[in-house]
């Protein structure tokens, strides 16, 4: 490739001589026609895979023009969007300019970030097919661009030496921690589209020998490069992160790495055994087990993987492209010519490499027909296997085919209820508009009875009045005809006294019998009248009466079937009820349930790897308690309306997740804490779990449904949060007003105990080199001298640490005192308190330890120990200490610069105990001249012995120092709490 690359940057020195500016404007031109072709022959619709000869032009054509503009342009008219297998090959090429193209091309091909990732989430709608494997491989292109940006010292290639890689890092432990997360990223992506490609093939054909499967697996060979170093910088990087910080810290990164390994062995096994890889690329093989990060000597034991491609045969795909004879100058006859040679010479080589691949072709159907012979015949061997298990697959099918019945009859049935209770819901409506409609209907009929009623009784007044008239008419003509006939009978008697007056009275007596005539007429006629009034009168009350009995009657009937549908309605409504009693007594089974899995977790041997916070808990337990309030209402309120079962469902469903999940957490819980508490924690889980499932089944039953009491539900849950509260951290007990004083005293005092360890060392110096001589006097100078050098750079650290605090207080607060800045960022303060305290105990442990070592009582490795704890300690003082810092801060230059000297020193220190430790073992070495055989044997035996009794004492403390460390990071991190200020 860069024979390849070298070659394309002489083309402009030679298009220089002796050529006229519109000679250089054409060959320009006629490059970028040439390139636009091999961009589009390499990224075409065809499902076959890219020739690498139109691949190696697009390379050479970045490295010509100095970055991909013209690769770019040629892209965007290309309808990626809209053809998978475009896309596919779209994304081989671009991996290929990224790995092998000019360093520009990862510039130029930034500015289309966006556009790719939509094109990843547009195909990513897509299961299957060249749309899914384009998503994952577009996402792996991006990961790929922004690794590079983020780290730019990688080349797109990714080989580099192990000086290059040391100097990615700068020296700075941090630095390698963030690059080995980024590349377990890459590394990740790189593994999705090996799976994703191997998952989208039939891998019982071979179809590595068909254009299908090779245009799949093509872009492979890009992956299996970039995987092979991802995985051996990987391995390096983990060697030296383990030797720079705690193992638990990097408990993560292990079981990321073993993950990822197990991955990347099984698709590299499965690569290497495909025909289509075999001719091209040899693909190595990773060792049998993963490496031992916690063994530093286990590093000599790695061996990179190294990924090899053979030599290219002579084949138009491995010819050149770019013909250097055209750049040359020469008449045009002989260009002619020349072209026409080079295109008969490259006719001639597709030829010959199609019949090559004729015969390869041809040998690979050999080599399958005898592979198929080898399979038929294991095939028959395993006719008789497989018919027996048909038998059973057969037998597992009807009762499988049974339960689906039994479940569709289920489904159906209750698809039936859901549709009679739907039916009933509506007769329901109908009927109460039917009783609405009844009721109105009765209210119109009391209103015409009562408007006829008063009609009849009106009617009876006024007959009974003109009966009275008539009445008080005749007797008012009886009267006065009486009254006649008196004078009637007066005026006879005094006839004979009067003869005179005869003829008077006899006219007197026609003109009143005429007039009796006419009132005897009247008589009649009222008689008649009152005849006719009464026979009405009887009409009417007749009427009235038939009026009364129909209305009798339809009263009657409609009563009938107002009580007929009160009843109807009274039985929906009672099943109804019913119904409503039934779904809260699945919702409680379903509960009760959650429950009961929840308390099975509590005994669970795979639940103790779980682990939780008491304030996790706490908040868990809270929210419980507030979820029962809402259940106690809802409980109320169904006891009230049985019909309305809603509330109390939505309030049993909420609460029993919130119960399992108290129960869960703090089974997580007692796995962190003591024993004895741990004890108490899971006792008050089950009780209240217990308690939860009596009040349960209180809500199930009727006789008991409305005594429920959900108050000892309320007292464990209250028990479990009291728990928690104890178990809360307790390092927060420091009034925020002490703060500030108290950061200037841990510092005052860790520059004291560094002061005073620094004293110490150079007394101890002094008197080894009064009293020592020979090899011991030369190690106790030599380990007193590097602890000594550890002081002065921890001494230095803090000091640089006080400058950047300093300068934080400064710019952050305002017009706030300092004391104010430290209560205001409590978390940040205690841990620097915390960095502080360490700082200043690891500085005494490490005298302490020396002293010891100087005067033949300790051991060396405790001062190995010593002296990690140290750079552990002041890692965390920088930690702290940086947290708030500006990033272009000088002062914060100078703590990373001390943190480099500590860590220095602390190799120095480590180096000096090693070397000092080998010196002293070298003058006690055992003389084994004056010992028997007898003898010899028995100290063999019982120095095997030792050795298994110290390798069990050893694997036992590394469990302890690992819960230690464990429970230590756990009390920084959490009952301190800067590591959440850092995040």
């Amino acid at each position: 490739m860069e024979k390849m690359a070298s070659s394309v940057k002489q083309v402009p020195a030679q298009l220089l001589r002796g050529r006229p500016g519109n000679s250089l404007e054409a060959e320009r031109e006629s490059f970028e026609r040439g390139q636009s072709v091999s961009i589009n022959k390499a990224i075409n619709a065809q499902e076959v895979a890219v020739k690498e000869k139109h691949a190696r032009t697009c390379i050479l054509g970045t490295h010509h023009e100095k970055g991909a503009h013209t690769f770019w342009s040629v892209v965007n008219r290309l309808p990626l969007s809209s053809n998978a297998v475009l896309c596919w090959k779209f994304c081989h090429v671009f991996h290929k300019l990224l790995r092998d193209g000019h360093p520009s091309v990862l510039l130029d091909s930034m500015r289309y970030k966006n556009e790719l990732n939509d094109m990843s989430r547009m195909w990513g709608h897509l299961s299957e097919g060249y749309g899914r494997l384009s998503c994952i491989y577009l996402k792996l292109l991006i990961t790929k661009m922004e690794f590079h940006s983020k780290n730019p010292r990688f080349p797109g290639n990714l080989q580099m030496t192990d000086r290059q890689l040391e100097e990615t890092g700068e020296n700075d432990v941090n630095n390698f921690f963030q690059l080995t997360v980024e590349m377990f990223d890459y590394l990740e992506c790189e593994l999705n589209l090996f799976q994703a490609v191997f998952s989208s093939l039939d891998m019982s054909r071979s179809v590595s020998v068909t254009a299908a499967g090779q245009c799949r697996l093509a872009p492979l060979i890009q992956v299996i490069l970039d995987s092979s170093h991802l995985y051996d910088y990987t391995v390096k990087l983990l060697f030296k992160l383990h030797s720079c910080l705690p193992a638990d810290t990097l408990q993560g990164h292990r079981d990321r790495f073993h993950e990822q390994f197990k991955k990347l062995k099984e698709l590299f096994y499965r690569s290497s055994n495909l025909q289509y890889f075999k001719r091209l690329i040899q693909i190595p093989q990773l060792p049998e087990n993963a490496p031992n990060f916690l063994r530093a000597s286990a590093l000599s034991e790695h061996v990179s993987p190294v990924v090899v491609i053979p030599a290219e045969s002579t084949s138009p795909d491995s010819e050149p492209v770019v013909e250097t004879d055209d750049l040359v100058e020469m008449n045009s006859s002989s260009q002619q010519s020349k072209r026409l040679i080079s295109q008969l010479k490259g006719r001639i080589s597709e030829l010959e490499a199609d019949l090559a691949e004729q015969q390869h072709l041809k040998q690979q159907a050999l080599d399958e027909n005898e592979f198929l012979k080898a399979e038929l015949e294991e095939v028959k061997k395993r006719q008789d296997d497989t018919e027996k298990a048909q038998k059973n697959l057969t037998e597992i099918e009807r009762k499988a085919q049974a339960n689906e019945q039994r479940y569709t009859k289920l489904k159906e049935k209750y698809t039936e209820l859901v549709q009679n209770h739907a039916d009933l819901l509506r007769k329901n409506a109908d009927v109460a508009k039917q009783m609405t409609s009844f009721r109105q209907t009765q209210e119109d009929m009391e209103q015409v009875k009562k408007e006829l009623e008063e009609t009849v009784h009106q009617l009876k007044e006024d007959i009974q009045q003109k009966a009275q008239e008539q009445s008080c008419v005749l007797e008012a003509v009886q009267k006065e005809l009486k009254s006649r006939n008196e004078e009637v009978e007066s005026l006879k008697n005094s006839h004979a006294d009067s003869q005179q007056a005869s003829t008077v009275m006899a006219s007197t007596i026609e003109s009143l019998t005429s007039e009796k005539k006419m009132l005897c007429e009247a008589v009649d006629q009222k008689e008649s009248t009152l005849t006719t009034l009464q026979d009405e009168l009887q009409q009417l009350k007749d009427a009235l009466s038939a009026e009364k009995d129909n209305t009798s009657r339809t009263v009657e009937g409609l009563q009938n079937q107002l009580n007929e549908k009160e009843n109807h309605e009274q039985s929906l409504e009672k099943q109804l009820l019913d119904e409503q009693f039934a779904l809260l007594c699945c919702t409680v089974e379903e509960a009760e349930g959650i429950v009961q899995d929840a308390l099975s977790r509590l005994d669970d041997p795979l639940h103790v790897g779980c682990t939780s916070s008491a304030d996790y808990l706490i908040t868990r337990g809270q929210a419980a308690l507030d979820s029962l309030n809402r259940l106690q209402d809802g409980h109320a309120q169904y006891l009230s309306n049985r019909s309305d079962v809603r509330n109390l469902l939505q309030a049993v469903t909420l609460f029993t997740h919130l119960m399992g999940d108290t129960i869960v957490q703090g089974s997580a819980t007692s796995h962190m804490v003591p024993m004895e508490q741990a004890d108490r924690l899971l006792e008050a889980c089950k009780q209240c779990g217990s308690e939860v499932l009596s009040y349960f089944s209180s809500l199930k039953d009727t006789t008991t449904l409305s005594s429920a009491d959900c108050t000892k539900v309320r007292e464990s849950l209250n028990q479990i949060n009291t728990i928690g509260e104890e178990l809360r951290p307790k390092g927060r007990d420091i009034k925020q007003k002490e703060l500030g004083d108290l950061v200037e005293k841990e510092m005052a005092a860790t520059s004291a105990a560094v002061e005073a360890a620094t004293t110490r060392i150079e007394e101890m110096l002094s008197k080894s080199r009064a009293g020592d001589t020979g090899v011991k006097l030369e190690v106790n100078e030599r380990i007193l001298e590097s602890c000594t050098d550890l002081m002065h750079a921890v001494k230095m650290l803090v000091l640089t640490s006080k400058d950047l605090q300093r300068d934080i207080v400064e710019s952050g607060r305002g017009a706030a005192s300092q004391k104010e800045f430290y209560a205001k960022n409590s978390r940040w303060t205690e841990g620097l308190i915390s960095a502080s305290k360490a700082v200043g105990w690891g500085a005494t442990v490490l005298v302490d330890a020396a002293d010891m070592v100087v005067q033949g009582k300790g051991k060396f490795e405790e001062l190995m120990v010593c002296s990690h704890e140290i750079a552990a300690s002041t890692a965390q003082l920088v930690a702290a200490s940086k947290v708030k810092a500006d990033k272009d801060n000088a002062n914060l230059g100078k703590l990373r610069q001390a943190s480099k000297g500590v860590n220095e020193a602390t190799a120095s220190v480590v180096a000096s105990t090693k070397s000092g430790k080998s010196q002293i073992e070298e003058t006690d070495t055992m003389d084994f001249s004056s010992m028997t055989l007898t003898q010899i044997k028995r100290q063999e035996m019982d120095s095997q012995v030792r050795v298994l009794e110290l390798e069990s004492e050893l694997q036992k403390e590394r469990q302890r120092l690992g819960g230690l460390r464990k429970k230590h990071y756990e009390l920084a991190g959490v009952s301190e709490g800067w590591d959440e200020d850092t995040k």
